[in-house]
């Protein structure tokens, strides 16, 4: 068990310093203006596979390096920014680095992907003239495929998924317990506070390269409904539980483990002064128990992707349902922030 015995505080001055130098002083909020702007608005999409939208076909760059990052042709930043347009409000998408497997640091160093290669640090996309820069990421550095892992022993089983699950040796159907005592809690407080420490200084790192943008990190969707027995019925057409063999009881851990996450990502934004699309809130209807209504595809359900001529699980990503549900979202928020 890894143990920090410096303060988030002190953390953050120190990576700041080390990271942005005397230049801090650019990394203000941008100014803000009264109606849209009529020109095209710069933007970068960053983020990781909840932005890329693992699982939907077809797949961008499929036969280069970026391939592996499975990130969607059709994903949320072309979504939402079609619905934008729309509302004559246009952005100019210089970049979208988003990739799937994106941890934090990803930001700002490069990252291997699924097939071998590798991918630049997404802040490279940032340059002195972007607008806008949009995206989420914190669910890998929390390790929530280690979560999952240590909750089911079908996904310990699969190689394709990353990670490894917190404690091996602790068998899937005592999660609970391991993930809300001891050990298993002390490291799951470890993984929040550094979740909290590398979304800020991901955020001074935006302000730094892109002293005007405007900055919106977006969360992530509901994965566990409120009544957990919906998850005890597979959805129509499938064969697997929504949450395959994890536990009922273990369930709601989950849901306060995402939903830890989503405050925490939402105090990151509010301290760094960035705005946050609040997904959680509003997808409590098409999680991935909701059958028909789901949002999200089941841990086991097959997705619109394959990988070496088999179909990749969603691994619980957003379907298209739940795409379009983070595209409405994100393009409401996109339009509140060019419309200040």
């Amino acid at each position: 068990m890894r143990k920090r015995t410096t303060t988030p505080r002190a953390r953050r001055l120190a990576a700041a310093a080390a990271a942005l130098g005397s230049c801090l002083a650019l990394a203000v909020p941008a100014g803000t203006a009264d109606a849209a702007p009529a020109d095209p608005v710069t933007t970068v999409f960053f983020g990781d596979s909840y932005t890329a939208n693992f699982g939907i076909a077809p797949v961008n760059d499929q036969d280069s390096e970026r391939g592996g990052c499975v990130q969607a042709a059709e994903n949320y930043p072309a979504v939402a920014t079609r619905r934008l347009a729309d509302k004559d409000i246009t952005l100019n998408v210089h970049s979208d680095v988003s990739c799937g497997g994106a941890l934090i640091e990803h930001f700002g160093n490069e990252q291997p992907v699924l097939g071998g290669g590798t991918v630049p640090a997404q802040q490279d996309a940032l340059k002195d003239d972007t607008q806008l820069v949009v995206g989420g990421m914190g669910g890998n550095t929390l390790g929530f495929n280690s979560i999952l892992k240590q909750c089911s022993a079908k996904l310990r089983a699969r190689t394709l998924l990353p990670g490894e699950p917190v404690d091996a040796d602790s068998p899937a159907g005592e999660c609970r317990n391991f993930l809300t005592s001891g050990d298993g809690k002390a490291w799951l407080d470890n993984q929040f506070e550094q979740v909290e420490y590398e979304l800020e200084e991901m955020l001074l790192r935006t302000s730094y390269r892109s002293p005007g943008a405007q900055r919106v990190l977006v969360g992530y969707p509901r994965l566990v409904p409120q009544d957990t027995a919906k998850c005890l019925k597979a959805a129509p057409g499938q064969t697997e539980l929504p949450f395959a063999d994890i536990p009922q009881g273990a369930l709601p851990v989950l849901d306060q483990a995402q939903k830890r996450l989503d405050d925490v990502m939402k105090k990151a934004a509010e301290d760094e002064g960035a705005d946050f699309v609040d997904l959680y809130d509003h997808t409590g209807s098409n999680t991935a128990c909701d059958g028909v209504n789901r949002g999200i595809g089941g841990l086991l359900e097959n997705s619109k992707v394959e990988f070496l001529n088999q179909p990749i699980p969603w691994y619980a990503h957003p379907n298209e349902k739940g795409r379009d549900i983070q595209a409405e979202r994100v393009a409401t928020k996109i339009e509140e922030v060019l419309n200040r």
